[in-house]
């Protein structure tokens, strides 16, 4: 069967909603490539471009909204994340005033000076990333926004939520299923801002940005709801929680990895508790969106 290539058709989206048209319906089943574009609409190319000047608004477009035929609110969508490719040989990421978690910004004013701005090109070669001599890294794909619309909102592209979103967690990689709450008929999935890699946090804002094609699977799980994202790899399970402050992101991803335990595992949510105090790790998606996402995590040879 020949595989199904997803472009946006027209203008991306820079939300996540169920008020747009579907740019195509996908069938439960299904192994599509999606196009996507970087975090800077693919403008900036070079180290003389300026994020500031150059994007009119908000960064992060979406390839979407994709309908998920047979989708209904109180399904799961499990997205099995087969591969990502680099459709470009280069990388890009930026210092951008009032963006980062070492900078002011609007939500942490300080009377410090705002980081200058400067653009970093990352070379993409024999599975490496490479800026200079100092700073070069290996090929660590992943996509840094994965969701599904929310039940009545429009949320900013940049925004993590229940509905997955903005999330900038590596753990988004192939070779992973992502689970996301149905909250709409169609399930309306969106995805883009792919990286080539990330440090925890995101600190400065822009991961290793890069234009890709994202080969994945959907399916569907009826009947069964979850509140917030989740994704299994080969030997762990993981919940994603995002809020402000930053321990209440911990606290959602603890307690919804816990209620996962109770429901599919057949655990006592006193003894997951315990377990979890004991062998239990997190790590942090990102430091610097709307929202915090931290991902807490078992390893299954525990459950």
């Amino acid at each position: 069967m020949k595989l199904k290539e997803i472009r946006q058709p027209g203008a991306y989206s820079y939300v996540f909603s169920k008020y747009a048209d579907p740019v195509v319906t996908v069938q439960p089943g299904e192994t599509v490539a999606i196009y996507t574009k970087d975090a800077f609409e693919d403008r900036v190319s070079k180290p003389t471009d300026r994020p500031s000047q150059i994007l009119e608004g908000d960064p992060n477009p979406q390839t979407g909204p994709i309908y998920i035929e047979g989708a209904e609110p109180g399904d799961t969508l499990a997205v099995h994340l087969l591969n990502i490719e680099a459709t470009r040989d280069y990388a890009v990421s930026a210092h951008k005033p009032g963006l980062g978690g070492l900078t002011p910004t609007s939500a942490t004013p300080m009377l410090a000076e705002p980081m200058p701005e400067k653009v970093y090109v990352y070379k993409i070669a024999d599975g490496m990333v490479t800026y200079n001599e100092k700073m070069s890294y290996p090929w660590r794909p992943f996509i840094g926004t994965i969701a599904t619309a929310p039940r009545i909102e429009a949320l900013s592209a940049l925004t993590p939520f229940t509905h997955g979103g903005n999330m900038d967690t590596p753990e988004t990689k192939p070779g992973n299923i992502v689970y996301l709450p149905v909250n709409v008929p169609g399930a309306y999935f969106y995805t883009g801002d792919v990286h080539a890699g990330q440090g925890d946090g995101e600190l400065c804002g822009f991961a290793l940005e890069i234009a890709a094609k994202v080969t994945c699977r959907f399916e569907l799980i009826k009947g069964k709801s979850i509140n917030w994202p989740r994704i299994e790899s080969a030997n762990e399970l993981m919940v994603i929680g995002s809020a402000r402050p930053m321990e209440d992101a911990a606290r959602i991803a603890y307690m919804e990895l816990i209620e996962w335990m109770a429901e599919d595992f057949g655990w006592d949510k006193y003894d997951a508790h315990q377990a979890l105090s004991q062998i239990g790790r997190m790590s942090v998606g990102n430091m610097v969106d709307t929202y915090y996402s931290l991902v807490a995590k078992i390893d299954k040879k525990y459950l």
